[in-house]
């Protein structure tokens, strides 16, 4: 028989020990030979991120501790590595170098930098024989933004060529079948990779240098995410011509065919070069991913059937076509990301799940609300769950409203062990795909073109007073949360409304003027965000700072805990400090949490558990219940 307590104050066996156990996951799956390989982020040796491969009965380690498979291209990462001429080519996180691994043992292949981490390298391919083919970025000057990038080809026993520079920013470049042709995609300030890219195709001479380059496909307002070799004279990549990323094929001749003309994304955000959305079956059937979903695409018939619909959503970075299926990294309603193999109807795994108690489990809600203005926001809800608990009659649960990060992104409906965490103690969550994310066209991502902080804040918004007025949420114990981009929509949302008692703010923008290439420190993939996002500067200059939460600080709504890695350089610690600094005195709780060795998002373990239990903590105090089993977070004024 359950036992009657207040919403927040449950007991749980989900601890912050084990969200962090499960944070990372596996990412960057790939098939080598009949074997399945992937890079595993480990919370528990220090964010370490391994390469491993499947064998019988369990997974084996290609690469021992330190070796740390990881970079920073673009700041976020690319594909970090690729196995050709019998060597694994791997980039290490400490130095950014370029290594092999092969029967010898592992050797550097690039130079040590003369600045540290001053020369980086990703998406990495196999190219020419005896090379591995990767983007170079280079720091050409003291600010974030000085950066020049290239096209290089890494001989295995050492040394590098440039074989293009076509665009600021570039994916790596794919050899022809025939070897004769090498294509790649790039875009320039002020675009980001989802408002426009072009396909760029070179010949390749006898000696293995590039010649002219020649647009195909894409352009201003055309985005290109994935491109791939078909034959020696086509090629398949994923365009929106028409407001959705479909399958085109593309002619070396200039010509474009939609594969499937069908309004839904099977492409998506290119936040890290390397990432995949599709991979060629045979036979003129493709397997693509659908919003996340795994589909199969029929040029017989132009049609795309969901396949393995209980999985909700595989990775970009984890998605091979593999013994007569397909291999990813997937989640679900009720299972949390792993590695598995899809044939037909037969899923294995090849990670093993952890043990969870399915009762203690929220099983997300798909629901779409509709705003005042009359636009429909997609929401995945998580209602509390508890066996052991009911909360008295009458009593409504707290809620947090949960931003994810971008703001060009998308909350997919699987199992979230942190969500898990606050919702098997009796408060729920909402996580909102507001105008700007990804999945429902590009119509909808473009809601927020210059309404950054209008238009997500006014969706959250929405969402929030809807579950309220639905019964399901107490509209005097709304809480926020959001990290990055999230912790911006935050931050602003405390202090431009009134609807929430709480927040919590991770590694956030908070300064706009302060977060671009002209006057802000941020690095240089994000540094023209802004211009989509607010508007170009100096015609938009006001904006920047009328939305801006640090100009706003004086609005804010209630209390509010901070969270910042101090190794950020996406967003870094200087702006929550300069926040946090202007709280102090004003009477008005606040916590702010500095991890040292940490970047942009929480991966030691140590910080993962101290982050959480500090945040449930912080609702507690502020929200009003109990929060049992954690240590109380220190609030100032």
């Amino acid at each position: 028989m359950s036992r009657i307590s207040p919403y927040g104050t449950w007991s749980s066996p989900i601890t912050a020990a084990e969200v962090a156990a499960a944070g990372g996951g596996p990412q960057w799956l790939d098939v080598v030979g009949d074997e399945v390989w992937w890079a595993e982020a480990r919370p528990g040796e220090q964010g370490r991120v391994a390469l491993v491969k499947a064998v019988p009965g369990g997974t084996e380690d290609v690469l021992p501790a330190p070796w740390n498979v990881r970079n920073r291209l673009h700041e976020y990462g690319g594909r970090p590595w690729a196995v050709t001429g019998g060597a694994v080519v791997f980039t290490h996180w400490s130095d950014q170098r370029v290594y092999a691994l092969s029967e010898t043992g592992v050797v550097p292949l690039t130079p040590e930098p003369a600045e540290p981490q001053g020369v980086r390298y990703g998406d990495l391919r196999a190219g020419a024989p005896g090379e591995v083919w990767a983007v170079r970025e280079r720091a050409t000057g003291p600010r974030p933004t000085d950066v020049g990038r290239e096209l290089v080809a890494i001989a295995l026993s050492g040394g590098e060529r440039v074989l293009a520079a076509s665009h600021r920013f570039l994916t790596v470049a794919k050899l022809s079948p025939d070897g004769r042709h090498a294509a790649w995609f790039g875009w320039d300030h002020p675009a980001m990779p989802w408002d426009g890219t072009e396909l760029c195709v070179a010949p390749v001479a006898e000696d293995g240098s590039f010649g002219p380059h020649e647009v195909l496909a894409g352009g201003a307002e055309v985005s290109v995410c994935q491109v791939e070799w078909e034959t020696s004279s086509t090629l398949l990549a994923l365009l929106d011509p028409d407001g959705w990323w479909n399958l085109h094929r593309v002619g070396l001749d200039g010509s474009v065919v939609n594969l499937a003309p069908v309004e839904q994304e099977l492409g998506g955000p290119l936040w890290k070069a390397g990432s995949r959305w599709f991979a060629p079956l045979g036979g003129g059937r493709h397997a693509v991913l659908a919003s996340g979903r795994l589909a199969v695409l029929d040029e017989a018939d132009g049609s795309v059937a969901p396949l393995g619909e209980e999985l909700t959503a595989w990775s970009s970075t984890g998605f091979a076509a593999f013994d007569g299926g397909v291999a990813g990294v997937a989640a679900g309603p009720v299972r949390e990301a792993a590695v598995v193999h899809l044939a037909g109807s037969v899923l294995t795994e090849l990670t093993p799940q952890p043990e969870l108690p399915a009762e203690y489990l929220p099983v997300p809600q798909e629901r779409v609300i509709t705003t005042a203005g009359g636009d429909e926001v997609p929401v995945v809800l998580y209602l509390p769950a508890n066996p052991e608990f009911a909360a008295p009659g009458g009593e409504l649960p707290p809620l947090l409203v949960q931003v994810h990060g971008g703001p060009t992104g998308q909350h997919f409906p699987v199992l979230d062990l942190e969500i898990a965490y606050f919702t098997s103690r009796g408060i729920g969550v909402a996580a909102v795909n507001y105008g700007g994310s990804t999945g429902f066209g590009r119509a909808y991502r473009e809601r927020l073109r210059e309404q950054w902080g209008v238009v997500d804040v006014a969706d959250c918004v929405a969402v929030a007073e809807a579950l309220v007025a639905a019964g399901l949420a107490d509209g005097g114990r709304l809480g926020i949360r959001g990290g990055s981009a999230g912790g911006f929509t935050a931050a602003a949302s405390l202090t431009t409304t009134k609807t929430y008692r709480a927040g919590t703010v991770m590694y956030p923008v908070l300064d706009l003027a302060g977060w671009t290439g002209d006057e802000g420190d941020t690095h240089d993939f994000e540094s023209r965000y802004l211009d989509g996002l607010v508007g170009p500067l100096p015609s938009a200059k006001q904006r920047y700072v009328e939305r801006s939460p640090l100009a706003n600080a004086a609005s804010l709504a209630g209390p509010v805990l901070f969270q910042q890695g101090l190794e950020d350089r996406i967003c870094p610690p200087e702006q929550a400090d300069r926040f946090v600094a202007g709280l102090a005195g004003r009477g008005i709780a606040y916590a702010y949490q500095r991890f040292p060795g940490e970047q942009h998002g929480f991966r030691q373990a140590a910080t993962i558990v101290a982050a959480l239990e500090a945040e449930l903590s912080f609702y507690g105090q502020v929200l009003g219940f109990e929060t049992p089993g954690v240590a109380r977070l220190e609030l100032s004024r």
